[in-house]
C-alpha cells in the first residue's frame, strides 16, 4: 500500500522533478529519486506505484509549484485593459516559470516520454490542458483584450521563448527577449487592444 504522507511525497517529487530536468525521463528512477532526495533506498516505491504513476504526479507537482497565486491573480484584474497590461502580465509569467527551469525541463521531458507511454500521454494531456483553459478563462473574465485563439497563440509562442532562454541563453539578449515578448503580443492582440485570429482577418 502506498504511503500516504503528504510533505514526504512532497519532497520524493522535488526530487523528482530534479532528476527529470537533469537527466531526463530515462535517469528517473526510484533509485535516482531516492538519492536526490537523500532517504532510506526504498522509499519513493513506498508512495508511487509504478514509475508511470511518478511521472505523471511530476506534472502535477510542477502546477502545483507554479501555483494559482491570488495576489498575482489579483493583480492581473488591476488596472488598465489594453495591450500594454498584456505584454506587462506576459513578461511576469516569463520571468515567473523561467525562475523554476528544473519545472520547465521537466514538463518537456514528460512531453517526450509521453510519446511512447499512451496513459502517461492522457495524464499530461489533461493536466496541461486544464492549465490552459484555466489562463484562457482568466482572461476572458478579466476583460484584457484578446480571445481564447489569442491566449492560446500566446501560450504557443511563449513557451518557446522559455526554452530558449532556459536550453540557449545566449541565443537572444535579454533585451531582445523583452522586444519580443512585446512584439508578440503587439501581433498577436493587436495595438488597438483587439485579438486578431483568422476569423477576424476573414
Amino acid at each position: 500500500m502506498a504511503r500516504s504522507n503528504p510533505e514526504r511525497r512532497a519532497a520524493l517529487l522535488d526530487a523528482a522533478i530534479e532528476v527529470l530536468a537533469e537527466e531526463g525521463a530515462r535517469g528517473l528512477t526510484f533509485r535516482a529519486v531516492d538519492q536526490r532526495a537523500a532517504v532510506p533506498a526504498g522509499t519513493a516505491s513506498n508512495y508511487f506505484a509504478n514509475r508511470d504513476a511518478l511521472l505523471a504526479q511530476c506534472a502535477e507537482r510542477v502546477y502545483e509549484r507554479l501555483g494559482d497565486n491570488p495576489e498575482a491573480l489579483a493583480q492581473g484584474l488591476a488596472g488598465p485593459r489594453d495591450t500594454a497590461r498584456v505584454a506587462e502580465l506576459m513578461h511576469q509569467l516569463v520571468d515567473r516559470i523561467a525562475d523554476f527551469p528544473t519545472g520547465f525541463l521537466a514538463l518537456l521531458e514528460l512531453r517526450l516520454a509521453a510519446l511512447r507511454r499512451p496513459e502517461l500521454r492522457e495524464a499530461v494531456t489533461r493536466r496541461i490542458g486544464a492549465d490552459l483553459r484555466f489562463n484562457i478563462d482568466y482572461h476572458l473574465a478579466s476583460g484584457l483584450p484578446g480571445d481564447a485563439t489569442a491566449v492560446q497563440l500566446l501560450y504557443l509562442g511563449l513557451n518557446w521563448l522559455i526554452l530558449e532562454r532556459l536550453a540557449l541563453p545566449e541565443l537572444f539578449t535579454p533585451e531582445q527577449r523583452a522586444a519580443l515578448v512585446d512584439e508578440l503580443v503587439a501581433r498577436v492582440i493587436g495595438d488597438g487592444g483587439e485579438g486578431r485570429t483568422g476569423a477576424d482577418r476573414a
